[in-house]
């Protein structure tokens, strides 16, 4: 928008000094072509005064320019020129204007009792156009100033336009990067700040609105534990303890469910954060150590030395690391090892969990594919957590068998 405004004052500008400086400049070549012609008309003028006189010759002497006199009888005084047309012509009585080579002469005729005397002055192109290029230099000079002026002015104006315009596209990007804290800082013309206006009040809308579906899931899944709870103590209190298994693993499957539905819900309405990876890694394993010691698994935990930041909240990741080990021992037999390692990548981090167990099909990344029993939620949390860091999630075969889960967090 600069360079087109810059353009647009350049283009306006130029066309309104020439139609100026060009009517002007061709007004300054015609006085001063004017005041050399009067200069010169005078000066016939004061040589025809002594026509007929015995101080002709002086005064044609003391002229300071070229002078020639055609006398009555054929002979001339002063500077030699040649008799034209135009000098005959003025010999008749008329006093005329006519072109010669390198100039313009003068002639003025004047009575004398011999007869009719021309005094003739040359006036040469150089004193026609005296001081007419040193004023179009100078007109030249002003027309590119004033242009130069106008582009510059053009340009802050620009400026002062395209600024605040820029810094409401930096906002409206850091929104869609789920920033809900952005704010753009009203500025610049009146139309352009009624804009920032708008997009704070837009982002402060599309807050609330968030706020308030957390709120609803948080109150729905409080609503939802007490049944969820009535429903365990029945399948609790039946007397087949195989229905009653399986009853109970429906109902845990489904209390999942819930809570998935929550934590995503809290993510999408929470600003991205930020936490030390090897921490909340160390945490949640040690937590999860404690089940897998009962069922005879081994768990072997690499971690990196020194902090390791990622762009995810500590809650966030900690839900990550809970829906892979969960998954594990979900879906593995007992006794089933598994390791947990964290390390450095070029991106942030990579999180590994392998197992030994049979492993399971890559569809499972897929919302809501179920396998095994599984919602298959805990595997989108963790896609959908590893792509806001600006990561990934990729999911394979375990060398030896097994399954290899591979989650890329974005530095902090």
């Amino acid at each position: 928008m600069r360079r087109w405004l810059a353009l647009l004052v350049a283009a306006t500008t130029s066309l309104v000094l020439v139609a100026l400086l060009v009517p002007m400049a061709l007004l300054i070549r015609a006085v001063a072509a004017n005041g050399a012609m009067e200069r010169a008309t005078a000066a016939a003028g004061s040589v025809a005064v002594a026509a007929g006189t015995p101080d002709l010759a002086v005064a044609v002497e003391q002229v300071a320019r070229p002078v020639t006199v055609f006398l009555p009888d054929g002979g001339t005084l002063g500077a030699p020129a040649p008799r034209s047309a135009a000098v005959r012509l003025a010999a008749t009585g008329r006093s005329v204007t006519a072109e010669a080579g390198g100039g313009r002469e003068v002639l003025v005729s004047a009575q004398s009792p011999q007869g009719t005397a021309v005094i003739r002055v040359f006036v040469s192109d150089a004193e026609l156009m005296r001081g007419v290029r040193e004023a179009w230099a100078a007109l030249l000079v002003l027309g590119l100033a004033l242009v130069v002026l106008g582009i510059v002015l053009a340009d802050r104006l620009a400026l002062a336009v395209t600024r605040p315009v820029d810094g409401l596209a930096r906002v409206s990007h850091r929104l869609a990067g789920g920033d809900l804290a952005a704010r753009a800082e009203p500025g610049g013309p009146p139309e352009v700040r009624s804009v920032a206006l708008a997009l704070n009040h837009l982002a402060g809308r599309i807050d609330a609105l968030l706020a308030a579906e957390r709120e609803s899931v948080a109150d729905l899944s409080h609503r939802l534990r007490t049944p969820l709870t009535g429903l365990r103590l029945d399948a609790e209190a039946l007397r087949d303890p195989e229905e009653a298994a399986r009853l109970q693993a429906r109902v845990d499957a489904l209390e999942r469910a819930v809570s998935a539905v929550i934590t995503e819900a809290r993510q999408r309405t929470a600003g991205r954060g930020s936490c030390e990876a090897g921490a909340v890694v160390r945490e949640r394993v040690r937590f999860w150590s404690v089940l897998a010691e009962d069922q005879g698994r081994e768990v072997a935990v690499s971690l990196p030395d020194g902090p390791l930041p990622v762009a995810v909240g500590a809650e966030e990741l900690a839900a990550v690391v809970d829906a892979l080990l969960g998954n594990v021992f979900a879906h593995t037999p007992e006794g089933a090892a598994l390791s947990v390692r964290l390390a450095r990548h070029p991106e942030g981090a990579l999180l590994t969990v392998r197992d030994a167990g049979p492993g399971f099909e890559p569809a499972l990344l897929e919302r809501g594919t179920s396998g095994g029993g599984s919602t298959g939620l805990g595997l989108d949390i963790v896609r959908r957590t590893a792509e806001s860091s600006g990561g990934r999630l990729e999911v394979s075969a375990a060398e030896g068998g097994g399954a290899r889960v591979e989650v890329v967090l974005g530095a902090a």
